[in-house]
């Protein structure tokens, strides 16, 4: 079984502890190369995530060193959107779904917003992720754009 969200706690994580949150990250960009080892996405993130203001925020279990649930950030600014917190990625391990880690990690990312002055948070989200889409408007978010991209 796994432990309730209550145990669980929820922290920014630094550039020494970025290893902590390979498994997490992995569960939702598996394929992309910088995911090949845990060496690369720590490298990936520190030293080229983290100068662009890439920060991270995970929850941890008390028994479980790595993190159970993850998510990368950024503060930016647009002249569509003035200073907005934008998420990057949001993951949470899939024997832990459904058990509020996401939730906790939400709702720290609305308050660090909030204290970063920001007038908005968003995200993009896969077209094809319908539970993660049910959790962003179950926390107050809405569809208000399509994202477009090509590859060049």
């Amino acid at each position: 079984m796994v432990e309730p969200s209550q145990t669980a706690h929820v922290k920014e994580v630094g550039a020494e502890e970025t290893a902590r949150t390979y498994a997490a990250f992995y569960a939702l960009r598996e394929g992309r190369p910088v995911m090949a080892t845990v060496e690369r996405f720590t490298q990936w993130i520190n030293q080229t995530q983290r100068p662009e203001g890439y920060r991270v925020v995970a929850a941890f279990l008390p028994e479980i060193p790595d993190a159970v649930a993850a998510a990368g950030f950024r503060v930016l600014h647009q002249l569509s959107k003035a200073r907005f917190l934008y998420v990057d990625d949001l993951v949470t391990l899939p024997p832990h779904r459904s058990n509020g880690h996401a939730g906790l990690i939400f709702d720290w990312l609305v308050a660090e917003a909030r204290r970063q002055g920001c007038e908005q948070l968003h995200l993009d989200s896969g077209h094809q992720r319908f539970d993660a889409h049910r959790f962003y408007l179950k926390h107050g978010m809405v569809m208000k754009a399509h994202h477009f991209s090509m590859d060049v």
